[in-house]
């Protein structure tokens, strides 16, 4: 079985951690304050969940990288090698209180993730729904969707095979620029809460 970690235990990283244990699957969760302050969310997640350091949490096959925008440098400074690991990108270059877009010159926010990720498969998922749309997969009868870019059609393949097990449908937009179609601020597609019926 493949590995699963989430580094960023905000309000996206817990709920990906929940929709992982609902659907049976470990994961490893690592935030910039060490495993010991992560105890009383591995409670509540019960068995599957463990709290590990982030340098633990970089070694998984799939790393969930659910940070606030401007501490994604931090965060990740002193991790890998990635060694062609796929990294699902969750974060949009826009952050709270005040929302402000972050001048990226134009490039897709996961262009930018991968440039501090060498060697890692980004893909970028789990980012245009709101934490809690985002805990449940199924609405209205149906399933929602999930939207997943990348540039290696492999990892694409196997966080498609994710997206389904944890009971939603996954659209693949294509490549990294594509995935600006999804990326908030900026695309069409952030916040669409989309159902997939039969």
């Amino acid at each position: 079985m493949m590995t699963i970690s989430i580094i960023g235990t905000g309000s996206i990283g817990t709920a990906i951690a929940r929709l992982l244990v609902n659907a049976g699957l470990p994961v490893s969760l690592a935030n910039s304050r060490g495993p010991q302050s992560l105890a009383g969310l591995v409670d509540e997640l019960g068995p599957l969940a463990q709290a590990v350091t982030a340098q633990q949490a970089s070694q998984a096959d799939i790393v969930f990288l659910a940070v606030n925008w401007s501490k994604i440098p931090d965060a990740v400074r002193d991790l890998g090698p990635w060694d062609g690991r796929i990294v699902i990108d969750a974060n949009n270059p826009i952050e709270a209180p005040l929302f402000k877009p972050f001048d990226l010159g134009g490039q897709p926010s996961s262009q930018v993730v991968a440039q501090m990720l060498p060697g890692a498969h980004v893909v970028k998922a789990f980012n245009h729904l709101l934490a809690a749309l985002l805990s449940d997969p199924s609405a209205e009868g149906g399933k929602r969707v999930l939207f997943y870019s990348g540039e290696d059609a492999a990892s694409k393949t196997k966080v498609a095979e994710l997206i389904t097990q944890l009971g939603f449908y996954g659209i693949d937009l294509g490549g990294v620029q594509q995935g600006m179609l999804a990326q908030f601020p900026g695309g069409p597609l952030p916040a669409l809460n989309l159902v997939k019926h039969g």
